[in-house]
């Protein structure tokens, strides 16, 4: 019934509000350049339908609990062996599928899982947990905190935990930033995913959540980067693994379109 209503809402929002369909345009054109109107307003239609479901599935999860949906942790060896180096391990991941569902599946690897993330004051985005009122799945880390939340995460790190951090969107400044190609145009990501990386020596996951055929979620392990230790500061030294990350979020949105959700324009500064 959800799904259903779902369709009539986002077909509404899609043709007669334009602010819904430039916040999606940014990225669209990119994905899709030269596209025809008609064929454009079919892919911000999809675009939407995709987040809807999204949020959708995210408050059943969050009431129904985890056997409401199927969730399936691809690379579960693969991500226990990197565990078995003692070093935690540093998970970068983007504003793709479901990474809020996809989260709750790390509780398969036995660890600790601690999870970088910001809200602002007002914001009405609930965490699924938050719908049944239960206790997250993960330890939240607030890089609003005492230098950024930098001690904690070389704590977690040292403590052998997972970090996950997101790495198609800066929570600070464009100081913590570092410039490389997306789509055809430079955008900004952060660089600190790979500095303590570099600090501790622990190794990154590349992670990607997403929707499949069947309607449940999966996490695939999109890339493994292995940073030096003790590259220092210089955010020019950690230009070659945010490309590393972009190139896997390529491959990613040339497969799944319709499950990138950054509703802005990463292509210019003003955001």
């Amino acid at each position: 019934m959800a799904y259903t209503l779902l369709l009539f809402v986002v077909l509404y929002y899609t043709l007669f509000r334009p602010s819904v369909r430039k916040r999606s345009s940014h990225y669209l054109k990119r994905r899709f350049p030269g596209r025809n109107p008609l064929f454009m307003l079919w892919d911000s239609f999809l675009l939407n339908l995709g987040i809807g479901r999204t949020l959708v599935d995210r408050a059943i999860l969050g009431i129904l609990g985890p056997d409401s949906l199927k969730l399936s942790l691809e690379g579960k060896s693969e991500l226990t062996e990197l565990l078995n180096e003692g070093r935690g391990l540093v998970m970068v991941t983007a504003h793709v599928g479901c990474w809020q569902l996809a989260m709750s599946s790390l509780s398969a690897l036995d660890t600790q899982v601690n999870l970088l993330v910001h809200r602002d004051e007002g914001d009405l985005d609930r965490h699924f947990f938050e719908h049944g009122g239960n206790k997250p799945p993960y330890r939240i880390v607030d890089p609003a905190g005492y230098l950024g939340g930098t001690l904690e995460m070389l704590q977690v790190l040292k403590n052998g935990e997972i970090l996950c951090i997101m790495g198609d969107r800066n929570m600070g400044g464009d100081s913590g930033t570092v410039s490389v190609d997306f789509l055809g145009g430079p955008v900004k990501v952060p660089f600190s995913p790979y500095k303590l990386a570099s600090a501790t020596g622990a190794p990154v996951a590349v992670i990607f959540p997403f929707r499949d055929k069947s309607g449940g979620y999966a996490l695939h392990v999109a890339k493994i980067i292995r940073v030096p230790e003790n590259l220092g500061r210089s955010a020019h030294a950690y230009i070659p693994f945010a490309r590393e990350f972009i190139g896997a979020l390529e491959q990613f949105v040339s497969e799944n379109p319709y499950q990138f959700f950054n509703f802005y324009d990463m292509w210019t500064n003003e955001h």
